[in-house]
């Protein structure tokens, strides 16, 4: 099991600032709004809603703040330091590292790592867009890979709403079953693709935590992941783990990869959960 506790299950429609009222066909997209984009009117809105509320089994964001809640808060001083960190810097700084695998034991506060990694890469953000996922085992909501893959969609989308078009041209066609048949990945796969090679997609970050957690389609994401950091020299990913073999290998494939072992940073780990301790 990870370091986070299963939630309760998603809200039944997307909520949220990234989702306001929906009147009439006309398009008018907002301004950034706490990471997302207020879509207040757009063309077949209610069916947009649908498709929107179809795509996804949970809102990545509610996620992080549930985890960070049920840790009692998110302290920066228990993840200031791998920001000064030589294999995070690399991914951060070189074109050609397009992949972090952050690894470590439970225990190890991958989680709340990649939660204050995530605020980090908002606040100095800009025009770049940033996705992310948090795998829970126990939670058959998102502990496989097609959730994965829906909930990094949904994010995109939400804060580039341009790029719905690459989901609505498949939800059109097939519908609901688009994302809960048995050809779901194939759909979805082609749709974050097409989305990654869009020519309008400004820089991406793409981040999943506890890819050990991802107990259906681990191999499919793990390729899908390994692909496209090879491939889109404007997506970089961070991706977490624990030091599982299998997924060792996997990602071995791609040489555009940046190990972060929080073994060998065992000090700054240390250090960082003696913190967490006295903040808690």
């Amino acid at each position: 099991m990870g370091e986070h506790e299963v939630g309760a299950a998603p809200p039944s429609i997307p909520t949220g600032p990234a989702f306001g009222p929906i009147h009439g066909d006309n398009v008018i997209a907002g301004q950034n709004i706490s990471g997302g984009t207020v879509i207040n009117n757009f063309h077949g809105g209610e069916r947009k809603l649908k498709c929107l509320k179809d795509l996804r089994t949970t809102d990545p964001r509610d996620d992080k703040t549930r985890i960070e809640q049920t840790k009692g808060g998110l302290l920066a001083d228990s993840y200031r330091w791998v920001l000064d960190n030589t294999d995070f810097r690399r991914w951060r700084d070189d074109e050609q590292s397009r992949l972090l695998w952050i690894k470590g034991d439970p225990g190890k506060g991958k989680t709340m790592l990649l939660c204050g990694i995530i605020d980090e890469l908002r606040a100095v953000s800009d025009s770049s867009l940033l996705s992310f996922f948090f795998c829970q085992a126990a939670d058959a909501s998102i502990n496989n890979a097609t959730a994965v893959l829906g909930g990094l969609i949904y994010l995109l989308v939400d804060q580039q709403p341009s790029l719905f078009s690459h989901v609505q041209k498949k939800y059109d066609a097939a519908g609901n079953p688009l994302f809960r048949g048995v050809n779901t990945w194939v759909a979805l796969s082609e749709v974050f693709t097409n989305i990654l090679k869009d020519p309008t997609l400004p820089p991406t970050r793409l981040i999943i935590d506890a890819l050990d957690e991802c107990i259906e389609g681990l191999d499919l994401l793990l390729g899908l992941i390994v692909q496209t950091s090879s491939i889109y020299t404007n997506v970089k990913w961070i991706v977490s783990s624990r030091n599982w073999p299998i997924i060792e290998k996997k990602l071995d494939a791609t040489t555009q990869k940046v190990r972060l072992s929080l073994e060998l940073n065992e000090e700054s780990v240390s250090a960082a959960v003696t913190a967490y301790i006295r903040f808690k």
